[in-house]
């Protein structure tokens, strides 16, 4: 992987993690493009997710200390935090059950383009139905256990390439009355313990990267950080806004040309 390839996709990855187009589909797909481009596994996308992971804790630092001084301290707000804390953990169950069984299997539809397309078309579709049919204003202090379970179930099919991981929770949690903002908080958050797990079963391929690529390993994930910081502050404002159908019709371009390109 040379460091053009490596910018290029962190740039891609940073871009795409925070709005609801699947990251991972627009990797897979670039990929699939890139005559040169080699990676340990699925090493190299997994540390793009750990930037982008680390653009999230800046970004919602606030939050991120406040959950994990919560179980220290009896205040009200500490109160909220933990009850929130453990709606996390819950949620993260369902995630890591079926990352691990199905880990394998996903990382081989990395390089099924027909799949990684259809997959978008299926996101397209969960963006326009959460967006027809979105209602209620729930916030953090009314989600429940059926919500973080939902959520961290659609969270673990979402490791299929091309189902957008933002986008399919942010569209479950709509459907389920949860205000738009709130819900994508929740989706952030919940998608911390998610990488940081994916990091640690990749951790062993790091030893397979040449020495002469780790600087390029180290520029993409930077990218990854900086553009992911931006797609945070992009997609907040347009869930608030209600304009997740652009997203949608973009899913199903994307998707459909893709879909095409692949017979």
């Amino acid at each position: 992987m040379n460091l053009f390839d490596a910018i290029f996709l962190g740039l891609l990855q940073g871009v795409t993690e925070f709005l609801p187009v699947s990251s991972s589909g627009h990797l897979a797909i670039a990929q699939h493009f890139l005559s040169d481009f080699s990676q340990p596994g699925v090493l190299f996308d997994v540390l793009l997710h750990v930037a982008t992971m680390g653009a999230v804790i800046l970004y919602f630092r606030r939050e991120c200390l406040l959950l994990a001084t919560a179980p220290f301290r009896r205040d009200e707000e500490a109160t909220l935090y933990r009850r929130l804390l453990l709606l996390l953990m819950v949620g993260s169950v369902p995630t890591a059950v079926i990352g691990l069984l199905f880990k394998d299997f996903f990382e081989g539809l990395f390089h099924n383009l027909t799949a990684v397309a259809l997959m978008l078309l299926v996101t397209g579709t969960l963006l326009f139905v959460s967006e027809r049919f979105r209602r209620g204003t729930r916030k953090e202090n009314q989600l429940t256990w059926s919500d973080a379970l939902l959520v961290g179930t659609v969270q673990g099919g979402a490791i299929i390439p091309g189902i957008s991981r933002s986008g399919s929770t942010i569209a479950a949690l709509l459907l389920k009355g949860v205000d738009g903002e709130t819900a994508a908080r929740f989706s952030f958050l919940l998608a911390l313990p998610a990488i940081f797990g994916a990091g640690l079963l990749s951790a062993g391929d790091m030893t397979a990267v040449p020495a002469a690529e780790v600087s390029n390993y180290i520029a993409g994930m930077l990218m990854a950080f900086f553009a992911g910081l931006l797609s945070i502050h992009l997609l907040l404002a347009v869930v608030r806004r209600k304009r997740l159908f652009a997203f949608a019709l973009y899913c199903w371009l994307a998707g459909g040309l893709f879909l095409y390109l692949s017979q």
